[in-house]
């Protein structure tokens, strides 16, 4: 069962046991263990266990985890059991590349509407989607029961955007401007930061340089 109480890392982690379950059952793996989990993904076994004890009893001692059945109930957690409509706001360079991977998603969310200010790409297609001016973003998330948007506009932009997806109703937003938006409370967000993080990686960097030279 859902707590409130379940931290944001834990809920983080689901994704990544998720990814690699489905691997192993494209492989027809029917088993794995918490020790076999956590050695492929780098993680403490006991985490791995204490994660997926906050949502119910799945593994059987002695035998570990039934991949089918961990598949399904992570899913359930993760509401990928049901469709899951996503609006993505700004076809430049990374709002294609997303589109573009979203054609080979297997799982239940997908970006189903993209919307753009530029009239040179409204009405043009990304994956058989046509591309639409934001002035009809309120009305197509209503419309299509759009739960999550993803902004990828410039950061002067991406205020006035999150507000319009606020506006329709919108549950939670991830959002790759390199800007701090403001929403309700009740709407969840995520910032997706690439020039933080490669930017960090460079002091992990001079470190081992330093730690080389001791």
């Amino acid at each position: 069962m859902k707590s409130e109480k379940i931290s944001d890392a834990v809920v983080r982690r689901l994704p990544v046991y998720l990814r690699f379950l489905n691997e192993l059952s494209r492989r027809e793996v029917p088993t794995v263990s918490s020790q076999e989990l956590g050695q492929k993904l780098v993680l403490n076994p006991a985490q791995i266990r204490k994660d997926l004890a906050y949502f119910g009893d799945f593994g059987r001692k002695g035998i570990g985890y039934d991949v089918a059945y961990l598949i399904e109930k992570i899913q359930q957690i993760l509401n990928l059991d049901q469709q899951i409509n996503v609006a993505l706001v700004g076809a430049g360079n990374l709002g294609q590349a997303l589109s573009n991977y979203n054609a080979y998603l297997k799982d239940n969310m997908k970006i189903v509407a993209v919307f753009d200010a530029s009239p040179a790409k409204i009405g043009t297609q990304i994956n058989n989607i046509t591309i639409q001016p934001i002035e009809e973003l309120v009305d197509t998330v209503r419309a299509n029961n759009i739960r999550i948007g993803i902004i990828t506009v410039p950061d002067t932009e991406a205020q006035r955007v999150a507000d319009e997806l606020v506006k329709a109703g919108i549950g939670a937003i991830l959002n790759f401007a390199p800007t701090i938006l403001k929403v309700p409370a009740e709407v969840r967000i995520h910032a997706a930061d690439f020039t933080t993080d490669l930017l960090s990686l460079a002091y992990y960097l001079e470190d081992g340089k330093e730690q080389a030279n001791v």
